[in-house]
Formats: structure tokens, C-alpha cells, sequence
């Protein structure tokens, strides 16, 4: 009866989603545009922080280009209270994620902060809501206190890749340091652009002794 009177529907085509379905239907899905870099050592998400930041893994979950599905969901989940979306894709990447013979080297999942202000106006963290998904899928926990976002860093959106850095400098703080020592973190976020954001927050982390980074990301913007 409550499905009757207000049916889930799915948020690529609006059509009502059908028994077992979550988030999208099947021909939705199939039209996410995949990268399938967890299996390509060499990806371009790779590239974008060779030489930046020393990582062991780097890969995104699909491509996030304007007008797409990808940014519909994104966009979804960021401004329209869409919290479903963002568990719902983590699970989807750490699914992908799972198919590698690497993920059992991650020790634990970090999402990027979000300012305490920002995150009282929005409600919530969307990264740590993809965090928890890849939790589900790996099996692996997510932590949403080993990074704190100290500056309240101005919109990335407009800024070019020079002006992103100066923006991100000193605006991640690291908790219990020596308790993480010689770990291997996974670092997500929801769209890799310039990636200044993400380098930030490992190079925020390498303060810590034998640290360990990889990073995943469920979009990719065209380069």
C-alpha cells in the first residue's frame, strides 16, 4: 500500500523502481558511464596526482560530465538531500572495488571533511555517506574523525587548478596520528576535477608515521 501511494522512484528516468531495485533501475544503471580504472594501474585519475602525492592506488568509479547521470546523482546527493544516492554508488564502487586482488591492503576508509559549518547547513557529509557504502560492499571501516577540515574553505567550482591549491593550503588537521601508524588509507570523495582537494587531505596525512594512501572517487570531470 505505501509503495501504491508513493512509489520509489528512480532517480535517472523517474519510472517506479521495481522489487530489488535501489536508487536506479536496470536500464539506468547500464547506462552509467564505467571507467573500470581499478583494474588499469595507469588510469587517468592515476596520472592526475603522479608526482603530487606519493599513493598506492588512485581510481574512479565513472565518468562525471555535464548533463550526464553521473552529475544528475551527484548533484542529487550534494544539494537535493538525496543521503540514499550517496550510499548507493559507494556500494556500487566498492563493489568494482572488490573485483581487484588490492582492496585487502586497505585498512581503513577516510572520507574527505566537510567544514563544521557547511555540514550543519547541509546536514550531512555526502563522502562519508559514499564512505559507508564502500564500507558495506569491502567490509572495511569508515572513519569520518581521522580528518578534520579546520578552514572554511571557499567554493572550488570556479577556480582554476593553481587557485584550488592556494584555496585547500593548510585546511585539513589529522586526529590520533600515532594510532594510525603504518596504516593504509583509502581516501573518497564524490568528483576528482583538479584533485587539489584530495591532495590536501593526504598530504594532511602524511604527517603520519608508515602511512599508506590510495584514493577512489565515484566521478572522474573530463579532463
Amino acid at each position: 500500500m505505501l509503495h501504491l501511494f508513493y512509489p520509489r522512484l528512480c532517480e535517472g528516468c523517474s519510472k517506479p523502481l521495481l522489487a530489488g531495485e535501489e536508487v536506479l533501475c536496470i536500464s539506468c544503471n547500464l547506462e552509467i558511464p564505467e571507467t573500470n580504472y581499478h583494474h588499469v594501474p595507469d588510469n587517468e585519475t592515476a596520472i592526475r596526482f603522479a608526482g603530487r602525492i606519493p599513493f598506492i592506488y588512485a581510481t574512479s568509479f565513472a565518468w562525471f560530465n555535464n548533463d550526464s547521470l553521473i552529475q544528475h546523482l551527484v548533484h542529487g546527493l550534494k544539494y537535493r538531500n538525496k543521503k540514499e544516492t550517496g550510499i548507493y554508488l559507494g556500494k556500487r564502487l566498492g563493489e568494482r572495488l572488490s573485483e581487484t586482488n588490492w582492496w585487502k591492503e586497505i585498512d581503513i576508509i577516510v572520507p574527505v571533511p566537510l567544514h563544521k559549518t557547511k555540514q550543519a547547513k547541509r546536514g550531512y557529509n555526502q563522502s562519508m555517506l559514499i564512505a559507508l557504502g564502500i564500507s558495506e560492499s569491502m567490509h572495511i571501516p569508515a572513519d569520518e574523525h581521522i580528518l578534520k577540515r579546520v578552514r572554511d574553505t571557499e567554493s572550488q567550482t570556479h577556480k582554476t587548478r593553481a587557485e584550488r591549491l592556494r584555496n585547500m593550503e593548510a585546511a585539513f588537521t589529522v586526529n590520533n596520528a600515532r594510532q594510525l601508524s603504518g596504516k593504509h588509507i583509502l581516501i573518497c570523495d564524490d568528483v576528482l576535477t583538479t584533485g587539489a582537494t584530495l591532495e590536501a587531505c593526504a598530504l594532511a596525512l602524511m604527517v603520519i608515521e608508515g602511512i599508506k594512501i590510495s584514493v577512489a572517487t565515484i566521478g572522474i570531470a573530463s579532463s
